[in-house]
């Protein structure tokens, strides 16, 4: 019996259930708060990758309309359809975000959020370090992480008949692969949902 490929899933769930993930978790509502921060610590006009950026929404959409020239990248080609037409002022690439390349100090900002749990633990530091490079001397990087350590497969998730995968490492892990990545942790916060939760990191390159 084949064993699924984990970044297979996460590319068909996505696709699967693009629109009902807008809906389930409020796209156009959420993140205010950190986005308003990082409008607040990104220079006018300045550049942000936005690494699993799904439909554009809200990170793109609000980043480009302050100014800033987005870049997202998303492993759902539905998703980058949906930012294409959501958010044209942004460029889109559809790819897996390890895979991904870019020339060093290209970024005032890198944001990550829930798209890191959906990536092989193996893979997570290296892309971290990658991430951590194509910042900018002062740039942040925003990033949702697992909380503790898990992973594992959800049938039927979100009701679009394909499953979805997760790899977590805990949070201590991710703390020490953004400094061993040569960042330096601004902010460390617990983000409840359900019965669990993730950890948000605000970190700076040096």
């Amino acid at each position: 019996m084949d064993i699924p490929d984990p970044k297979d899933l996460v590319r068909r769930g996505y696709d699967a259930a693009a629109t009902r993930y807008d809906e389930a978790y409020g796209a156009e509502t959420k993140y205010q708060s950190l986005l308003g921060d990082l409008r607040r610590r990104i220079p006018a006009g300045g550049a942000v990758l936005d690494l699993g950026c799904g439909s554009g929404m809200p990170v793109a959409h609000a980043l480009t309309a302050a100014g800033c020239r987005v870049v997202g990248v998303d492993i759902s080609a539905v998703q980058i359809r949906r930012a294409r037409e959501r958010v044209p002022g942004a460029e889109f690439i559809h790819a897996d975000a390890t895979a991904v390349s870019f020339a060093p100090a290209s970024f005032d900002a890198v944001v990550s959020l829930y798209a890191l749990i959906h990536i092989p633990l193996a893979e997570q530091p290296p892309l971290l370090r990658k991430a951590a490079g194509w910042l900018r001397p002062g740039g942040c990087l925003v990033a949702t992480t697992g909380h503790g350590e898990w992973t594992g497969t959800e049938e039927n998730w979100l009701g679009s008949g394909a499953p979805m995968w997760w790899s977590h490492a805990d949070a201590a892990t991710n703390r020490e692969w953004l400094e061993q990545a040569g960042l330096v942790v601004e902010r460390q916060e617990y983000v409840p949902e359900g019965d669990s939760g993730h950890t948000l990191f605000r970190a700076r390159r040096p």
